[in-house]
């Protein structure tokens, strides 16, 4: 069956509207699949008309897209690009809405986010942290996990990278984790290395908490305490599967960084990298993969990608955004669905009892 996709604008005044008219204007992009934009079509036509004339980058005519527009109130005509209001806020989540409802509904594999500004959400009355939890909450998906993808420019090697906390203070991060959420994520991860990049035998780097993975109980013990014990516990319920670490979070990168620009010097890196918490594994993700970078959501009963970048509302509408990671976050969700129908092995082992995770 042919991957069909929904691709979503995001703040309608940020540069969701913009990088996408520039990713479809490829036509090796536009020919990946079916896709239909999620989006007031007033708005889509302005974007163009005001733009076309401020980039020297290829746009698509919206007259040539498949486009849904939500219910409820037309979007303004009047706006000013790149201010924000509880009214961008509504419809911004109107387009994450209704893809939701026709993904479910087997209208499309997946759904491609454009960012949004979770404050406007709050402003419009959707208290959610993010994109992620409302996918979540209206798929009925109780255990997700947020990983982050980018392919590599210079090497074609593709980093991988899951967070087992996400948007938390950094003082809730010791005592969030435990054995059952670090048996979740790590299972979510492994699910996903399989059914999504069709590897069988990963070979998955695990970082430590504390500098140095706590010096043997001088930097911080929650390796001592428990961290050990659970990587040795699972690396018995994976045998397929090489687990490597607990290693000190400073350097757990140094290989993926040489795999990512190429250094003649480089050893294998990993297939994927397990961060305890959320600058753990972006700071490096982003140092290395800022354009590239794609936000995936693991665990859904359908695909979900998108651009690791944010409404960026300083340029909006002058012609500068950069198209690049939105056509990644389509490439990837393409590529996810072909995996997903070509996957026959069987799993690396039954994963624990999600039920019991809570």
């Amino acid at each position: 069956m042919k991957t069909r996709l929904a691709l979503t604008i995001g703040d309608p005044v940020g540069i969701g509207p913009e990088v996408l008219l520039k990713a479809l204007a490829d036509p090796e992009i536009r020919a990946l699949c079916s896709m239909t934009v999620i989006g007031d079509r007033p708005l889509l036509e302005k974007t163009y008309q005001h733009l076309k004339t401020r980039t020297e980058s290829d746009l698509l005519d919206p007259s040539e897209l498949e486009i849904v527009e939500p219910s409820g109130n037309e979007f303004l005509r009047n706006f000013t690009w790149g201010e924000g209001s509880a009214e961008t806020g509504d419809r911004a989540f109107r387009y994450l809405d209704t893809a939701i409802e026709k993904t479910l509904e087997g209208e499309f594999s997946g759904i491609v986010t454009a960012p949004i500004a979770k404050s406007l959400w709050k402003a419009a009355g959707h208290d959610y942290l993010g994109q992620t939890e409302v996918l979540a909450q209206k798929s009925q998906t109780i255990h997700y996990g947020m990983a982050f993808i980018g392919k590599s420019p210079y090497t074609g090697w593709t980093l991988r990278s899951l967070l087992a906390t996400t948007h938390i203070p950094l003082k809730a991060v010791p005592e969030t984790l435990n054995p059952g959420l670090m048996d979740l994520k790590l299972s979510l991860l492994l699910e996903s290395l399989q059914q999504d990049f069709g590897l069988e035998n990963p070979q998955v780097a695990i970082a430590g908490l504390n500098p140095h993975s706590g010096e043997n109980g001088q930097l911080g013990t929650e390796e001592m305490d428990w961290l050990d014990d659970w990587l040795q516990r699972v690396r018995q319920q994976y045998p397929k599967a090489n687990l490597l670490g607990l290693y000190p979070p400073d350097t757990m990168w140094v290989n993926a960084g040489k795999a990512w620009y190429g250094k003649p010097e480089f050893k294998p890196a990993a297939d994927a990298y397990l961060a305890l918490y959320h600058d753990q594994g972006l700071i490096p993700v982003k140092l290395m993969a800022f354009d590239y970078a794609i936000n995936t959501t693991i665990g859904l009963p359908f695909i979900r990608t998108s651009p690791d970048h944010g409404t960026a509302f300083d340029i909006t509408g002058q012609g500068s955004a950069n198209p690049t990671s939105m056509k990644e976050a389509i490439k990837l969700a393409v590529s996810i669905s072909q995996n997903r129908a070509a996957t026959t092995v069987p799993p690396l082992l039954t994963p624990p009892d999600r039920s019991l995770l809570g």
